[in-house]
């Protein structure tokens, strides 16, 4: 019998369970859906505290994320995850953006900054930290909870990391779905990233892979429609074609669209029930890449006060 069951199977869920089973806590996974089908696979991921709060406790998470994923660009290619610079465009004149710490590369630029941060290729990243639990003694089991008492009934602490699910498994109708859609297109000599939020609907965000690049996107609050819109796919494609010409021709060999978990502040916290207790993670927003390793931390700790 595990002694923590971890509820998604997300990056947040995968990576909170790795950080238990690296302390010697018996942790195994339960997910509705397979990770390569969750939110988490349609990320473009790159590293960025986007629509996730509230900052004060974001930007420590945020911090940790840079260091663990930067030490894994250096160290493990197997990851997926790679340096990489790009821009963000802003303008010019005004603050320094509020995570800026976490950044050591961090550089002024007409119209916005440049920095060098993590980007972590989605279908490598998953699957290695699918392996990376399992090496553990962890598992991931195929599972539709009906209720978080119910994995109650299985171990002694709970982690809830399931996103939007919380709805129904924690009622939480704080939680809002924002829905991005993207574009996969063939890798054409595209080294940099590029992101432009100025319009907040119809985001511009352009992350180079190895084997592909991403093209997005959109914010689309409380839209929940999975399946992919051509008139949106157009758009994006045309707002990147005229960002980065070296995109124009270049074959499309995919499409997604996820559902961002957004919410008025993450919510982390141990919640005591008769059954035993519940550890909540959810509500990461656009950042579920960016903070996890960070908040993976707090819920070991978390964790390892509930067990005593």
């Amino acid at each position: 019998m595990p002694e923590v069951i971890v509820a998604g199977a997300g990056v947040v869920g995968l990576t909170a369970a790795i950080r238990l089973l690296e302390a010697g806590v018996h942790a195994d996974i339960v997910t509705r859906e397979p990770p390569g089908s969750t939110t988490s696979a349609v990320a473009a991921a790159l590293w960025y505290p986007y629509r996730a709060f509230p900052r004060e406790r974001v930007a420590g998470w945020s911090a940790r994320g840079f260091e663990v994923l930067s030490a894994f660009a250096e160290l493990e290619p197997s990851s997926g995850v790679r340096m990489r610079w790009g821009s963000e465009r802003v303008g010019d004149g005004g603050e320094d953006p509020w995570w800026r710490e976490a950044v050591p590369t961090f550089e002024r630029t007409t119209g916005g900054w440049r920095f060098e941060a993590p980007v972590a290729d989605m279908s490598m990243y998953l699957p290695w930290l699918v392996a990376r639990v399992e090496a553990l003694g962890g598992s991931v089991v195929l599972h539709t909870l009906g209720s978080l008492d119910e994995a109650l009934e299985r171990a002694p602490v709970v982690v809830n990391c399931t996103g939007l699910g919380a709805r129904g498994l924690a009622g939480d109708d704080a939680l809002l779905a924002v829905r991005g859609q993207v574009l996969y297109v063939e890798q054409s000599g595209v080294e940099e990233w590029l992101l432009d939020q100025s319009d907040p609907e119809q985001l511009l965000y352009i992350v180079p892979r190895e084997r592909d690049v991403v093209l997005g996107g959109t914010a689309q609050e409380g839209d929940e429609d999975r399946r992919a819109d051509a008139a949106v796919a157009a758009a994006i494609r045309a707002r990147c074609e005229a960002a980065v010409p070296a995109l124009r021709g270049a074959r499309v060999i995919g499409e997604a669209v996820g559902l961002r978990p957004a919410r008025p502040a993450v919510r982390l916290e141990a919640e005591a029930r008769e059954e035993g207790t519940v550890v909540h993670c959810y509500g990461h927003g656009g950042a579920g890449v960016t903070l996890a390793w960070g908040c993976a931390d707090e819920v070991a700790t978390l964790v390892a006060r509930s067990l005593g």
